[in-house]
């Protein structure tokens, strides 16, 4: 516009002082933390993958663990089952929070209720929900014995076994229970009155409810959603307790594998152990980046 001028905020140093302190120094607590216990974890996690072990007299490099779990059949049904459950718990879970976060979005008085049992499940850990599950899903959990009540099956035991399945399904089960009211809550958060504004103006200019859907809703819910998608994905792939209640031994998900080979009395299979753990690290960098590319085809389409 003619008269005025478009104002740049100016970049925020690390060096600016709020009370006299530096920045820098606030951040400093946090920052020894990241540094310490995260990259230089992850840094000796690798070096252990690559064979060095100074403990048991091991300090020459190489990729003979990666060449050994390669080569495991056990481990590559561990990697697609991992990689199993966490896509399907994840798009499970984001379209039943999308889908739920559109139908509160339209309540009126009973939303705030919604969402009160929305965030009610956010307090309960994933090891209460796996047993929760458990019990419910198991052949001699409450679903079982309520089909046998009911006739459907002749006993609790003919009932399909959900619980340590070579599919995963009780595990999938846990993380979508466990994760959609998070997803709900995010795509809730995206539905504010900015976006139902832009919903009204469309349907004044003659904008069918599907158009709406995808060009109004879809992108104001996406960016958020799939946010917190990637922290279900990554959650899913690197979790030890879930698949460990719920799964079978045979094929296990890589997280419990790793700690087997972890604790194992010889010492030489903790290279094989960390290699595992870099692996489940990669398959969530992997995550991430997705997310950023598509973050940055979002940023760059024409509005």
């Amino acid at each position: 516009m003619t008269g005025l001028r478009a104002v740049r905020p100016r970049p925020v140093r690390l060096t600016r002082r709020r009370g006299g302190v530096p920045v820098a120094l606030l951040l400093a607590p946090a920052l020894t933390v990241v540094v310490v216990f995260f990259l230089g974890g992850i840094s000796y996690a690798v070096a252990q993958s690559l064979g060095y072990q100074p403990f048991i007299g091991r300090h020459e490099l190489g990729l003979a663990a990666y060449r050994d779990l390669a080569g495991d059949p056990a481990v590559r049904a561990s990697f697609i089952l991992t990689l199993r459950v966490a896509l399907l718990g994840t798009a499970i879970a984001a379209v039943l929070g999308t889908s739920l976060a559109l139908l509160v979005h339209r309540l009126g008085r009973g939303r705030r209720w919604a969402i009160t049992m929305a965030q009610a499940n956010l307090a309960v850990p994933h090891l209460v929900g796996a047993l929760a599950i458990g019990l419910l899903l198991s052949q001699t959990g409450l679903i079982a014995r309520l089909a046998h009540a009911a006739g459907f099956v002749g006993a609790p035991r003919d009932f399909p076994g959900l619980i340590s399945d070579q599919y995963g399904i009780g595990i999938v089960a846990e993380y979508v229970w466990k994760e959609t009211p998070f997803l709900t809550l995010l795509a809730l958060n995206a539905l504010g009155r900015g976006t139902a504004q832009l919903g009204d103006a469309a349907r004044v200019l003659g904008a069918r409810p599907w158009q709406r859907l995808r060009h109004v809703t879809i992108p104001a819910v996406l960016p958020p959603l799939a946010a917190g998608s990637v922290l279900v994905f990554a959650f899913a792939v690197g979790s030890y307790e879930v698949p460990y209640l719920l799964g079978r031994p045979y094929p296990a998900t890589l997280p419990v594998v790793a700690y087997q080979y972890h604790t194992d009395v010889d010492l030489t299979y903790r290279a094989e152990a960390m290699a595992i753990a870099v692996l489940i690290t990669a398959l969530s960098v992997t995550a991430l980046l997705a997310f950023l590319g598509l973050l940055g085809r979002i940023a760059r389409r024409p509005a």
